[in-house]
């Protein structure tokens, strides 16, 4: 049996136009989802659930709108979900918001935390690995497969971190680094952030969507301490400049290479 819990994060669908207003986006219109890496976490956890028996729990951090991400999450087969309210966590940033969740996930000891790579809408990948940091949690990146093995299992698969022969169960883990697979060995309880490829995220089922109205989905409050508070600040937020049409340069390869030069330090991109 596997005590599993996800993070999960509502993002902007990756077709969505971004819209900024009054130096926010605007989620007026928005349409918002799971994160994708979020999506391939979860459907990695019903499957080691299916394989391993055992609940997965999905965590999140957001308003009230988040809820339909989580509704979704239990739609595909999770067996309950976790809204930690926007509101009372301390500053927006990575540093306050791992604080917050590692609080959260804490009293739920999770044989496997696993979360996406990253998120969409801010390229940030450092929530979870400091989550798991808080929680005294190994843990292993850019996963594209998963195993849960015994000890005997574990040896023969690869290295055992020091200190870990202990454990009853690890998690073998294969690795994208940079367009090759690395193969590591982790004792659990870990966190696995997901890596697309590591499988096909399922669609939720009418009878899913039926059975996810009466499954548990609890409302906290994040409970901070003095020295969990943000450690950055947004100062401002702008869209993109708009791309300016192409220029065509006349003359002999070196005469163009000068006269590019020539532009790019009157636009200020290169030193003078």
């Amino acid at each position: 049996m596997l005590n599993i819990v996800v993070l999960l994060k509502q993002t902007f669908d990756t077709e969505e136009k971004i819209a900024v207003k009054d130096g926010a986006i605007s989620e007026a219109d928005a349409k918002l989802v799971i994160n994708p890496y979020d999506e391939y976490a979860l459907e990695e956890a019903l499957r080691q659930r299916e394989q391993h028996g055992g609940e997965v729990r999905v965590v999140s951090c957001g308003g009230d709108r988040s809820e339909e991400a989580l509704r979704t999450a239990l739609a595909m087969g999770a067996d309950e979900a976790i809204r930690l309210d926007i509101a009372t966590v301390p500053g927006d940033d990575s540093f306050a918001l791992a604080a917050a969740l590692a609080k959260v996930i804490e009293p739920l000891k999770p044989d496997l935390l696993l979360a996406g790579l990253f998120a969409v809408d801010s390229g940030s990948g450092s929530v979870a690995l400091q989550v798991a940091e808080r929680l005294g949690l190994p843990h292993a990146s850019s996963a594209v497969k998963l195993g849960i093995v015994g000890p005997d299992e574990a040896k023969a698969s690869g290295e055992l971190p020091p200190g870990a022969a202990a454990a009853a169960r690890f998690a073998v883990v294969d690795r994208d680094v940079e367009g090759d697979t690395e193969t590591v060995v982790i004792p659990l309880p870990a966190l696995v952030t997901a890596q697309q490829g590591l499988n096909e995220p399922r669609y939720p089922s009418l009878p899913g969507i039926m059975k996810a109205k009466r499954k548990p989905l609890a409302r906290v409050a994040a409970a901070a301490s003095a020295d969990e508070g943000a450690r950055t600040t947004r100062v401002e937020l702008f869209p993109p400049a708009p791309r300016a049409a192409g220029r065509r340069i006349a003359g002999t390869p070196g005469e163009q290479a000068l006269e590019l030069v020539r532009l790019l330090q009157a636009e200020g991109q290169l030193p003078q």
